[in-house]
């Protein structure tokens, strides 16, 4: 399983975002980790731009977005821009995408949140055809009309589909290269995820697809794991109100993002990751999670946590 590490943008932080972005991404390149992912948050710096920036400066490190919504980019848009990020990042470029969620499409956006599924196949088709090569993308289906040119890079950019529910990790193994996840635990992954994705891409003819599954991770004294998983869910926990998240946590044993938090000394915390290995995640996307109680004691937690994780990377 690989190692990777989310990393974002600093927020209130306006003059120093895209410097502390290229700087994070370096980093995680220098202490080896196998990639990083970046989320798109509803306010804040478009995840695309921060992956063309980290992987414009950095080298062998795979970028991520962790996850762009499909509803508020056409996808003629949306392949302009990521073939862009695919060219920036020399090839190491993945796109992670989805349909979101209600309280972000409808609520914020305005848009209508139907059918979320249809939407995606229907999107799919038009990524796939914009993103197999340099040419013109005819697609004609129940959402989208598309007679366009594109000739952006020649680079293949694979899709991970965030896809938690059957029919949309269906979708995933027939169209995409994977799945990444988030409020999955071991036994979500083991026994809801890999067997729907892994059977929908072996009929469809495709590779064994990847599973990144997304957990925060705290190194912290076996006395301070309650502590962190509480502080877990406060600072991690909205999440979990969405209907799509609450599905996911019953296909699993944890009740909310505290129970899927990593949290301890140096072994239990590799017993933790690998637990997730043993489940069949591919890939695991590392969201460190700061502990104290003073602003001195959270970056050292950081730190700390930081340095574990690198020591392991890029593979457990």
């Amino acid at each position: 399983m690989r190692i990777g590490v989310n990393i974002g943008p600093q927020r209130g932080q306006y003059r120093d975002k895209v410097a502390q972005l290229v700087a994070d991404g370096q980093a995680a390149e220098k202490s080896g980790f196998a990639s990083v992912w970046i989320p798109q948050y509803p306010d804040d710096f478009d995840a695309m731009t921060a992956a063309a920036l980290v992987g414009h400066g950095t080298e062998r490190l795979e970028i991520g977005t962790a996850v762009v919504p499909f509803q508020s980019r056409h996808p003629v848009a949306m392949a302009q821009q990521a073939l862009s990020t695919q060219a920036a990042c020399a090839g190491r470029f993945v796109l992670g995408a989805g349909p979101s969620h209600h309280w972000i499409i409808t609520d914020m956006l305005g848009l209508p949140y139907e059918r979320p599924a249809h939407l995606v196949r229907n999107y799919l088709q038009v990524l796939g055809a914009a993103f197999s090569g340099p040419g013109r993308v005819d697609v004609d289906n129940d959402v989208y009309r598309v007679h366009n040119d594109l000739d952006v890079t020649d680079l293949q950019l694979p899709i991970l589909l965030a896809a938690l529910a059957p029919v949309m990790l269906r979708l995933a193994g027939e169209h995409a290269s994977g799945t990444i996840l988030w409020m999955a635990d071991e036994r979500a992954v083991g026994d809801h995820v890999v067997p729907r994705i892994t059977k929908a891409a072996a009929e469809a003819g495709r590779p064994e697809p990847r599973v990144v599954a997304s957990i925060p991770v705290t190194l912290c004294r076996p006395d301070e794991v309650d502590a962190v998983r509480e502080w877990a869910n406060t600072a991690l926990g909205h999440a979990e109100y969405s209907p799509n998240y609450q599905r996911l946590l019953e296909a699993g044993n944890a009740s909310d993002v505290g129970d899927i938090c990593a949290a301890g000394d140096e072994a239990a915390i590799t017993q933790r990751l690998r637990s997730f290995a043993d489940a069949g995640a591919t890939d695991m996307g590392v969201r460190v999670l700061a502990y104290g109680h003073s602003r001195d004691e959270r970056i050292a937690s950081r730190d700390r946590t930081l340095a574990f994780l690198a020591s392991l990377a890029p593979e457990l």
